[in-house]
């Protein structure tokens, strides 16, 4: 990296190329303009209700028989800082003689203003994780199977993150 170059925590296990055009793109400003025309409008989902109903569509669509989600909602205290934009917890409860599964998602408030594709990514990373624990080969193929554009608007999300860190401005707030 150059000296002065700004530093790329969320782009570091792409090629230096790609991290380059990105260095190029933050040194003209010119990131936020491109991100918001490649994604022109933020989704509609703004209350934890309409993120559980949302969440819930997609769990249906594509994960019928994994365990029942519980609770889903915006959490203001997950920081990207510490590279989190969703979580999923699952944890056991004695029901009677019975254990039952937990299974919470938590989703970064920030993605509260964000195009459609972006949510789409953290809920659908959250939900593959009721399949598969670890980020493997089964877990990738399970996300690509419920968005099959998944890793494009993952490192999409990575340059949103960039730009928020670099430039500070929101690019979806809301009037």
């Amino acid at each position: 990296m150059p000296p002065g170059a700004p530093g790329l925590p969320y782009l570091q296990a792409y090629p230096l190329a790609l991290q380059e055009q990105v260095r190029g793109l933050l040194a003209r400003a010119a990131l936020g303009d491109w991100l918001q025309h490649k994604y022109p409008a933020a989704h509609a989902v703004r209350t934890d209700k309409a993120l559980y109903q949302y969440t819930a569509e997609l769990k249906t669509r594509y994960l019928r028989a994994a365990g029942t989600l519980n609770k889903v909602l915006f959490d203001s205290k997950i920081h990207t800082v510490r590279h989190a934009l969703g979580l999923h917890t699952s944890r056991s409860q004695v029901q009677g003689a019975r254990l039952t599964a937990r299974h919470e998602i938590r989703i970064a408030s920030l993605f509260k203003q964000a195009p459609p594709e972006f949510l789409q990514m953290i809920v659908v990373h959250e939900l593959a994780h009721l399949r598969e624990r670890e980020h493997n080969k089964a877990f990738y193929q399970l996300c690509c199977h419920m968005q099959p554009d998944y890793h494009q608007v993952e490192f999409d999300v990575r340059l949103y993150l960039t730009h928020l860190e670099q430039q500070g401005a929101p690019l979806w707030a809301q009037a």
